[in-house]
């Protein structure tokens, strides 16, 4: 009974290698933050977010939405179904594997540094 357990744990193993060498087999691919940006710029998401998802007090009310709390898939279905300034984005417009990699940008983005570490806002000028 045990080997029985070993061998199918060894061939699904090796099914799960042979998965990944295999182009095109397995899992979907996973998201890319390059991609993202290009997905990014090319659809025009910087007109109103800014290049690197700041936001923009003119055109997004200052939102920020890089680094989002929110999960990929509401992330998702706000960009498919929004109904506010930001027209909705159809699959045929942006597919799926895009908004995985805009998302996967907007999360690689660098958390801004704190006020308390810029000179210029805390009054401390270098000599």
């Amino acid at each position: 009974m045990r080997l029985v357990k070993l061998v199918g744990a060894s061939a699904i193993a090796a099914l799960g290698v042979l998965t990944l060498c295999i182009p095109g087999a397995g899992l979907a691919q996973a998201a890319s933050a390059e991609n993202g940006k290009i997905a990014f710029t090319r659809n025009g998401c910087w007109q109103c977010h800014g290049f690197n998802g700041q936001g923009s007090v003119a055109t997004s009310n200052g939102r920020v939405i890089a680094r989002t709390a929110l999960p990929l898939d509401a992330f998702k279905s706000f960009v498919r179904t929004t109904n506010g300034a930001m027209p909705p984005f159809r699959p045929a417009v942006l597919s799926d594997s895009d908004l995985d990699d805009i998302y996967a940008y907007l999360q690689s983005q660098p958390q801004p540094k704190a006020v308390s570490d810029i000179q210029l806002l805390n009054g401390v000028r270098s000599q």
